[in-house]
C-alpha cells in the first residue's frame, strides 16, 4: 500500500446461525490488492494476519505468515474478537463540494420522484379518495352533521371570542373559512375546524392586551409553524407530551377557563391571566355584583346541563331496531334537542335581551353590544400595528407575543391530532397531514382576521353523533356560519354575556379529567408526578411555562429511568465445568446509565475470582461515555487478574467501543466459544453456587 496513509473503518455484519443461539461466524480482512486474509488482533490497534486464509478467500492467494504481538512492549492481553466481524480497510478521503454536490443531486431526484407520484398526491389531497365515491347518503350525513355542528358553533365561537379577549366576531371569522379549507387538506371526517377553548385561553395570555391585530399575526405564525413542522417531519416533538402531562395541563386550562367567566357570570370587571391573578382580580371587583346576571348565568349552566342529559335519553329498547316508529321519532327529537342546547340557549336569552331593549331601554344584564355585520374582508396578516401613539414593527409584535408562536401550534395540534385518534376507529393517523392541514386552515384564517384554531372536541363529539361520512360536512357548517355573519350579526348584539359565558362553562366544566387519576395510581403511580406537576405549575405561571415544567418533569423520570437499569446476576457454570458470573443489563448503555452499571458490576464482582460474562443481547446501542466507562471497566478486572467477556455485543456497539482501541476486550457469539475461552482463562474457583439476584 506504499506510504499512502490508510485508516481503519469498522464496518461490521453479524450473520446468526438457527442451529445455534449465536451460529459460527468469521472475521475477514478485505485488502486494497482484493485478497482476504483471516485476521487476529493485535495490541496497539494493530492487524496481524493468522496463518490459514479464511473460508472466504480467494484459492490464489497464500496466506502471510504469522506476525504475533510482542507481549514484551505490553503487560495487557490484546483484544480479542470472535464471531462475525468484518474489516474493511478504506482509504481515508474528504469529498470536494463537487463531489458533494454530485452526490447530493441522485438523493434530491429520489426525494423529488417519491413527492410526485399518485399515492403521495392522494395522500396530501385526501379529498381525491373519497369525493369519487361520494354517494347520496353520503350527502345526507355531512348535510345533517354539518348543519348541527354550525348550531353548535356559533354561540360558542361567540363565547371563545371573550375568552381570548377579542371582541366577538373573530370568533365567527375563525369559523368558517377553516372548515372549507380542511375539506380538501383533512384526513379525519369527524375534525370541525375553528375556535377551541384551549387556544382562545392561550391566545388571550399571549396578547396581553394588545389590539385584535396582534391576534390575527398570532393565527398567520401558528399556521407557519404547524406547516414547517408538516414539511419536516417534526411530529415527534408531541410525542414528548405524555398522557399524565396533557391531563394536568388540559384539567388546569378548563379551570381558568371557568375562572375567566366568572366575572361575566357575576357581571364584573377583572382581569388577569393565571389562576391566582384571575381571581385576586374577582375579589377586588366583587362588590359591584349585579344581580339579574349571576341568576341568569347560574340558570342557563343548569339547563344547558339538563339538555345534556336530555340527549342522551332513549325510550324503548336500547336497539333501534326494535324500537317502534313513535319512540325513534321521540329519541331523535330528545338527542336534536340536546345536541343544539347552545343554539337554543343563546336563541332564547337573545330574545329576551332584545325584549328589555327595543324600546331603548337598559337590559338588566349585560349584553355583547354591536357586531359589524357581513364577511370580513379578505387581505393578508398585519406586520405592524398601531395603538394610541405606538407603531409596532413584525419584530416587535413577535417579540409581545412571545412564546405563544412556539407554544401555542404545538398545542393546537396536540389537541387536534388527539381528536384524530379518538375518532379513528383503529385505523392509523397521518399525524404529518394533519400538520400541513391545520397549518394550511390557521393560514387561511388569518387572510380573514380569525385567531388561531384547531378541532374542538366537543365538536367532534357533535359530528360523530350525528353521522357526518365525510369532511365536506364542514362545507354546511362553513355556509351556516357565512349565512350568520351575514343576515343575523345584528341579532347577536342582544345577546346576554352571562348566557355566554355559561355556555363555556358547561362545555369546559368536562375537560377536568378526575376520572384518569385512578387508572394512573392502579398502573403505575409515579405518573401521577408529571400530572400533578404540570397541573400546579399550569395553575401558578403562564400556561406556556406550566407545560415547559411538565414537560420537563416527565422528561427528568424519563433519564431517571435510562439511568437506573435493572441488571440479572447469576453465577452459572460452562459445558466445560467452568463456573462464571453471567450478568444481563436489560437496555442500551448511554451517558446516564453506564456509571451505575460499572459500580453494580464492580460491587458483585469484586466478590468473585470467576470470570464475569456481560449478556449484551439488549444492548443496542451506546455512545462515547459509555465506550470510556467499558474501557475503564476492562481495565480495572484486568488489574485484579480476573476476566471480563462480552456476549453477543451487537456490531454497532463493538464499532462504538472499538473506537477508543481497548485492551483486554473479549467478545464471543455462541456458547461453545465461550467454552472455548473460559478454558482458557480458567482459575481456581470455589465450589458452584446457584443464585439469581435481580436489581
Amino acid at each position: 500500500m506504499g506510504d499512502r496513509k490508510l485508516s481503519s473503518s469498522l464496518r461490521m455484519f453479524r450473520s446468526m446461525s438457527l442451529a445455534s443461539r449465536g451460529g459460527h461466524e468469521r472475521l475477514r480482512e478485505m485488502t486494497p490488492g482484493g485478497s482476504t486474509d483471516k485476521l487476529e488482533l493485535g495490541g496497539g490497534g494493530q492487524v496481524p494476519p493468522s496463518p490459514s486464509p479464511s473460508p472466504g478467500s480467494s484459492p490464489e492467494g497464500t496466506p502471510p505468515p504469522v506476525v504475533k504481538p510482542q507481549r514484551k512492549y505490553s503487560t495487557k492481553t490484546p483484544a480479542v474478537y470472535i464471531g462475525s466481524t468484518d474489516f474493511i480497510l478504506e482509504e481515508e478521503h474528504t469529498p470536494g463540494p463537487r463531489e458533494v454536490v454530485r452526490e447530493a443531486v441522485p438523493w434530491l431526484k429520489q426525494r423529488v420522484r417519491r413527492a410526485c407520484t399518485r399515492k403521495m398526491l392522494f395522500r396530501r389531497l385526501p379529498i381525491l379518495e373519497w369525493l369519487p365515491r361520494y354517494t347520496r347518503s353520503d350527502f345526507l350525513g355531512d348535510l345533517v352533521a354539518g348543519i348541527t355542528v354550525g348550531l353548535t358553533v356559533i354561540p360558542q365561537s361567540l363565547a371563545y371570542s371573550n375568552v381570548a379577549g377579542l371582541p366577538a366576531q373573530y370568533g365567527l371569522y375563525g369559523s368558517f373559512l377553516g372548515c372549507l379549507v380542511y375539506i380538501f387538506l383533512g384526513s379525519c371526517k369527524d375534525v370541525p375546524m375553528g375556535p377551541t377553548a384551549i387556544t382562545a385561553l392561550l391566545v388571550y395570555q399571549s396578547l396581553h392586551g394588545h389590539s385584535p391585530q396582534f391576534g390575527v399575526l398570532l393565527c398567520f405564525l401558528t399556521g407557519i409553524v404547524q406547516l414547517l413542522m408538516g414539511v419536516f417531519g417534526l411530529g415527534f416533538i408531541i410525542d414528548f407530551v405524555s398522557g399524565p402531562v396533557s391531563s394536568g395541563f388540559t384539567s388546569a386550562v378548563a379551570i381558568i377557563i371557568v375562572s375567566t367567566q366568572v366575572k361575566d357570570i357575576l357581571g364584573i370587571t377583572a382581569k388577569g391571566s393565571t389562576f391566582i391573578s384571575i381571581w385576586t382580580s374577582v375579589f377586588d371587583d366583587i362588590h359591584n355584583t349585579r344581580l339579574w346576571d349571576p341568576i341568569l348565568g347560574v340558570t342557563c349552566i343548569v339547563v344547558l346541563l339538563l339538555m345534556r342529559m336530555v340527549a342522551s335519553v332513549e325510550l324503548g329498547p336500547s336497539d333501534s331496531e326494535k324500537q317502534s316508529r313513535w319512540q325513534r321519532f321521540v329519541n331523535s327529537a330528545l338527542w336534536l334537542i340536546g345536541t343544539s342546547r347552545n343554539a337554543i340557549l343563546v336563541v332564547v336569552t337573545g330574545v329576551l335581551g332584545y325584549h328589555f331593549t327595543r324600546d331603548g331601554g337598559e337590559a338588566p344584564f349585560r349584553v355583547i353590544g354591536y357586531i359589524p355585520p357581513g364577511l370580513p374582508s379578505f387581505q393578508p396578516p398585519p406586520f405592524s400595528a398601531v395603538e394610541g401613539n405606538s407603531t409596532y414593527s413584525f419584530v416587535e409584535m413577535v417579540s409581545t407575543l412571545g412564546s405563544g408562536v412556539i407554544v401555542l401550534p404545538l398545542v393546537a395540534l396536540l389537541e387536534n391530532i388527539a381528536i384524530c385518534k379518538a375518532f379513528a376507529n383503529g385505523k392509523a393517523v397521518d399525524a404529518t397531514q394533519e400538520m400541513l392541514a391545520i397549518g394550511m386552515c390557521n393560514i387561511a384564517c388569518s387572510m380573514v382576521q380569525a385567531f388561531p384554531g384547531s378541532g374542538s372536541l366537543s365538536r367532534s363529539a357533535v359530528n360523530n353523533s350525528s353521522g357526518v361520512r365525510t369532511p365536506l360536512g364542514g362545507l354546511y357548517t362553513g355556509l351556516l356560519v357565512i349565512t350568520a355573519l351575514l343576515f343575523f350579526t345584528p341579532y347577536f348584539a342582544y345577546i346576554p354575556k352571562t348566557a355566554l359565558a355559561a355556555v363555556i362553562i358547561a362545555a369546559v366544566v368536562f375537560m377536568v379529567e378526575v376520572r384518569v387519576v385512578a387508572p394512573i395510581w392502579r398502573s403505575k403511580k409515579s405518573d401521577l408526578i408529571p400530572g400533578v406537576v404540570t397541573f400546579l405549575a399550569c395553575l401558578i405561571l403562564a400556561l406556556e411555562v406550566g407545560i415547559v415544567i411538565g414537560i420537563g418533569t416527565n422528561l427528568v423520570f424519563i433519564l431517571y429511568h435510562a439511568a437506573r437499569p435493572k441488571i440479572s446476576m447469576q453465577i452459572l457454570k460452562s459445558q466445560g465445568g467452568v463456573d462464571y458470573m453471567l450478568l444481563t443489563p436489560d437496555r442500551c448503555l448511554i451517558f446516564p446509565s453506564v456509571d451505575y452499571v460499572r459500580n453494580i458490576v464492580t460491587k458483585y464482582s469484586i466478590k468473585q475470582t470467576n470470570p464475569v460474562v456481560i449478556d449484551c443481547s439488549h444492548i443496542y446501542g451506546a455512545d462515547f461515555t459509555a465506550a470510556k466507562v467499558i474501557e475503564s471497566l476492562t481495565q480495572d478486572f484486568s488489574r485484579r487478574g480476573q476476566t471480563l467477556f462480552f456476549y453477543n455485543l451487537k456490531p454497532s456497539v463493538v464499532a462504538v467501543f472499538e473506537g477508543l482501541q481497548p485492551q483486554d476486550f473479549h467478545v464471543y457469539y455462541n456458547e461453545a466459544e465461550l467454552d472455548d475461552l473460559l478454558k482458557k482463562y480458567q482459575k481456581p474457583s470455589p465450589p458452584p453456587s446457584s443464585i439469581s439476584i435481580q436489581l
